[in-house]
């Protein structure tokens, strides 16, 4: 079992929303000007919605279907066993004998930018 953090997750997907801010100083030449804002934001209520649509997106492709009891729960059939990843917020838990491919083909073609990883080994006798 592996453990990782996406880091950003919110600003790795867009808002549908239009969203404007004025320009500060922080902005140098730009200051004062009105900005739109095309990433989702921490803050804003539907950016959790948004980043969860963006990686659920992802896992389909990648072979994962949501389990009927428990959306953020995906699985895959491999032929003799099941690889599984769950999903809170901005957290995954990943099972797979090797859940170092999983995080690479996130990471390489679905550019999730994960932040670590914490692995354990489950005792032989759970």
């Amino acid at each position: 079992m592996w453990a990782t953090d996406i880091g950003n997750a919110y600003l790795e997907s867009y808002t549908q929303e239009k969203v404007c801010i004025i320009a500060g100083p922080e902005f140098g030449g730009k200051q004062g000007h009105t900005l739109v804002i095309g990433k989702a934001l921490y803050g804003l209520k539907s950016s959790g919605l948004r980043w969860h649509e963006h990686l659920f997106d992802a896992l389909p492709d990648m072979g994962f279907i949501p389990s009927k009891a428990e959306r953020n729960i995906w699985m895959r059939d491999c032929g003799d066993h099941y690889e599984y990843i769950a999903v809170w917020v901005n957290d995954l838990l990943i099972t797979s004998k090797d859940p170092s491919s999983m995080t690479k083909t996130l990471s390489d073609e679905h550019e999730v930018k994960l932040k670590g990883y914490w692995h354990s080994l489950l005792s032989p006798w759970l």
